[in-house]
């Protein structure tokens, strides 16, 4: 007998987490990972924390990360879950195909899916992708109305979502309309890699205490691989240009390299042949785009015309190129380069072609071995390229570069380890230490944050911005007194001692500190960080001899001896000793209190700031 009650109550869909999960290890992906941060956030929620954010590396597997927690917070009983993504066509069709083949139940929609009258708004679940474009945000806010709670996952939130207007009393277009989905009992939990413009904003009012770090995957290959501080032993092949490098030469040898590169591959490693991108960002000006389209199709013409004057030329170069760095493989490279160069694929990828959407797909998931992308800020963010073999990046940067932006830019970060010695980058000297030095800064700044859960410290200058300025809450962001301090250990004198008296190289005392400490007491990226820059060698670094706090009084708000905090800081010029260290830029100092507790504490005397919020 046909019972519909019955059939109903017995269909569940309270286990769509962890039937993912398990599809993820079917597949070979680590999972805990993901449980632990899913379960962080589900934390978050029963304790009525309404708005947090989930960080992560670039290209580490936050979508993954996403699909796992939209697959909870169905199973928990959430009604409507808006996945936000920036305002790029690309962006969306390839995050949602990723939901969509997830086996999700409901089935991800685009948020004009939802439009329609027949469809209603009632009880049952929704899952609604949406761009941070104000048309399509409108739009679904009328739909929605404000009588449905809903959980908004923002992905890339440090782009677009914050208030650029907040210290005019005023909200930015995507910062309101985001706020009106929100809604008074919504909830907000924004995902990126670069959380300080979040941070510094506080964007929907989140609270950094509450933030969730991501860790990437074993077989992630990021900062560490491509910017370490010792550059002499890299994985993959690093190429320095001269600061000029818009000279059109740099990006025909650089094209070259890649085909060889793919030559020796398909030729002579993989079993079957497998098709590679190169990416090329010179500029965020589309006309120069079209520059660049223009050159790399007149190159593959010229190899694929014997007539043409520079047929040979090109050939033998590629040829030369192929012998210094595959030697006796130079013939059967150069033959695949002649035998292929026609299966080629020229993508270029900006708002005039975000239309055609199609075609950005062949350069994300690329069709033929030789795949060039060329384009601007729509390649930075969010964007995965599958296969990415080298990357060419000489964009100029007139003024100083902003940290979240030219970290996202990292396209080559993700899972690289199976091609990883063949992979180039192409950058100029100059760009390459300041993209460095993005790094240096970004790390320190969320290290500083794992200290008990503090606010983070993000550093500023030197050549770097946090963030846009415009960004910047000045109401609640203070300019923190230039030092960062670390965590609390026993102090035992004579070992410390036993290091300044027998290690000579400042430097070193500094890391046989590290070593006998532990990380958390004093990080092995601070110390590259000083490592990196040394303008005057020993002379630049000072490590002072621990000192006693215990001519300072406790005083509520402002000295607690106990945890060795001031809140004016500690290290004056007392503490720098300027007399006996003049040159010095970086001060390493230890205190410790009557109980034999101390902290290190660092300081830069030099061009840099270090914002922090304000608790308010």
């Amino acid at each position: 007998m046909f019972d519909l009650e019955t059939l109903k109550n017995e269909t569940t869909h309270n286990n769509r987490y962890e039937k993912r999960l398990t599809k993820l290890v079917s597949s070979g992906q680590e999972i805990q990972r993901i449980r632990t941060v899913v379960d962080s956030a589900i934390i978050n929620l029963k304790n009525n924390q309404q708005s947090f954010v989930i960080y992560g590396e670039p290209q580490s597997g936050k979508t993954e990360m996403m699909i796992a927690l939209t697959a909870k917070l169905l199973d928990e009983g959430y009604q409507i879950i808006i996945e936000l993504l920036n305002d790029s066509v690309q962006l969306l069709g390839q995050n949602l195909e990723r939901f969509q083949r997830s086996g999700l139940s409901p089935s991800p929609k685009k948020f004009n899916e939802i439009l329609s009258p027949e469809i209603k708004i009632e009880d049952h679940q929704l899952v609604i992708f949406c761009k941070k474009n104000s048309s399509d945000l409108q739009k679904l806010i009328n739909k929605l109305g404000n009588k449905h709670k809903c959980v908004v996952i923002d992905d890339e939130a440090d782009y677009a979502t914050p208030n650029s207007k907040i210290n005019k009393s005023e909200k930015s277009r995507i910062n309101e309309l985001t706020g009106n989905l929100i809604g008074k009992s919504g909830i907000y939990i924004g995902v990126t890699a670069t959380p300080a413009r979040l941070d510094l904003n506080k964007t929907h009012e989140n609270k950094n205490e509450h933030w969730i770090d991501f860790p990437p995957h074993s077989n992630y290959t990021g900062q560490d691989v491509f910017f370490p501080v010792d550059t002499s032993n890299l994985p993959y092949k690093l190429t320095f240009l001269s600061d000029s490098g818009d000279d059109p030469k740099h990006l025909r040898e650089g094209l070259f390299s890649f085909m060889v590169n793919v030559g020796y591959l398909n030729s002579e490693i993989n079993d079957e042949d497998t098709n590679y991108s190169f990416l090329i960002h010179t500029s965020g000006k589309k006309a120069d785009h079209s520059v660049d389209y223009k050159q790399i199709v007149k190159i593959f013409e010229t190899l694929k015309d014997g007539k043409t004057t520079s047929h040979k030329t090109y050939l033998n170069r590629i040829w030369d190129i192929a012998k210094e760095r595959y030697p006796g493989y130079e013939n059967s490279i150069t033959k695949y380069v002649i035998a292929n160069c026609d299966r080629n694929n020229i993508v270029v990828m900006n708002s005039d072609k975000e239309v055609n959407a199609a075609d950005n797909r062949t350069a994300t998931d690329p069709t033929s071995p030789f795949t060039i992308i060329i384009g601007g800020n729509i390649v930075s963010r969010g964007v995965t390229f599958n296969s990415l073999l080298s990357m060419f990046f000489t964009r100029d940067v007139k003024h100083k570069l902003q940290q979240d932006t030219y970290i996202q830019r990292a396209r080559m970060f993700g899972s690289r380890n199976n091609y990883l010695k063949y992979f180039e980058l192409i950058i100029p000297k100059s760009l390459y230490l300041d993209w460095q030095k993005c790094f240096i800064f970004h790390r320190l700044s969320l290290e500083s944050r794992k200290q008990n859960k503090k606010s983070p410290v993000w550093l500023d200058g030197e050549k770097i911005t946090a963030v846009s300025s415009a960004s910047i809450d000045h109401a609640t962001v203070v300019v923190d007194r230039g030092e960062m301090s670390f965590e609390l250990f026993d102090f035992h004198n004579n070992d410390i001692t036993d290091i300044f008296q027998n290690t000579k190289l400042t430097i070193n005392k500094i890391k046989a500190l590290s070593t006998l400490l532990g990380e958390n007491h004093l990080p092995t990226y601070l110390i590259s960080y000083i490592e990196s820059f040394l303008p005057l060698g020993e002379k630049s670094v000072a490590v002072h001899l621990p000192k006693s706090i215990k001519g300072y009084e406790d005083k509520k708000g402002e000295v607690d001896k106990a945890t060795i905090t001031r809140t004016r800081g500690f290290i004056g010029n007392r503490e720098l000793e300027l007399d006996k260290f003049p040159d010095a830029i970086h001060h390493i100092n230890i205190l410790y209190n009557e109980q034999s507790r101390a902290r290190i504490f660092y300081k830069y005397e030099g061009n840099i700031r270090f914002l922090k919020t304000a608790k308010k």
